[in-house]
C-alpha cells in the first residue's frame, strides 16, 4: 500500500512540475539564461542572470517558502499525512512561480524592490525555486518548530547581509514600498 501512495505522490509532483513548466512556457519565460551561461549557480544579483540559472541567492529565499508552508500546512491540515501535505506545498509554490512571473508582478518588482530591470525567472530557475521551496518543507520537517524559526530568522539575516534582500523584506516591499529601504538595498 505505501509504495502505491508513494507512486501516485510521485506522479502527482511530476504532473504538477510539468503543468507549471507548460504555464511558465506560455508565458514566454526562456529555459535557461539568454546569455548562454551554462552555470547552474548565479551569485551576483545586480546583473542580468539574476533568476536565470538554476540557483542564486534568491534560492534561499525559496527555501524559507518550504519552512512557512510545511508550518502553515500542519497548522490548518493537522491530520492530513506529511506526504500529502508535502504535496500541497509543492503546488503551492509552483503556483507562485507562475504568478510571480505574470506582467503584474514583474513590474511590480520593478516598481517596488530593487530588481531594477527585472524580467522574471527562466523556466530552471522556477524548476530551481520548486526544488528549493520542497528541501526546505523537508528540512522544517526534520528540525521542528523551534529549530526552524532559529534557521529562518539566521538565513533572513544572512540575506540581509550578503545581498541586502530577504524575503520578509521583499514583502514588505512589495506591499507597501519603502524609498529609503530600496535606496538602501541599491547601495550594495
Amino acid at each position: 500500500m505505501f509504495a502505491r501512495g508513494k507512486t501516485y505522490l510521485t506522479l502527482a509532483i511530476a504532473a504538477v512540475l510539468g503543468a507549471t513548466v507548460i504555464a511558465l512556457r506560455g508565458q514566454g519565460r526562456l529555459w535557461w539564461c539568454a546569455s548562454g551561461d551554462w552555470s547552474p549557480w548565479a551569485g551576483d544579483i545586480g546583473n542580468r542572470h539574476t533568476s536565470q540559472h538554476f540557483f542564486d541567492p534568491y534560492t534561499f529565499t525559496h527555501v524559507l517558502h518550504g519552512f512557512i508552508l510545511c508550518g502553515l500546512l500542519a497548522l490548518i491540515l493537522p491530520r492530513l499525512a506529511r506526504h500529502w501535505r508535502f504535496l500541497i506545498a509543492s503546488m503551492l509554490e509552483a503556483c507562485w512561480e507562475v504568478f510571480e512571473n505574470t506582467s503584474y508582478v514583474i513590474n511590480r518588482y520593478r516598481e517596488a524592490t530593487a530588481a531594477i530591470g527585472y524580467e522574471g525567472d527562466s523556466i530552471s530557475n522556477s524548476m530551481g525555486d520548486v526544488l528549493a521551496c520542497a528541501v526546505g518543507f523537508a528540512v522544517a520537517l526534520k528540525l521542528g518548530f523551534r529549530r526552524t524559526i532559529a534557521v529562518f530568522l539566521l538565513t533572513e539575516l544572512i540575506l540581509l547581509l550578503w545581498i541586502r534582500d530577504s524575503l520578509l523584506l521583499n514583502i514588505i516591499l512589495l506591499i507597501h514600498p519603502f524609498e529609503a529601504i530600496k535606496t538602501w538595498q541599491m547601495g550594495r
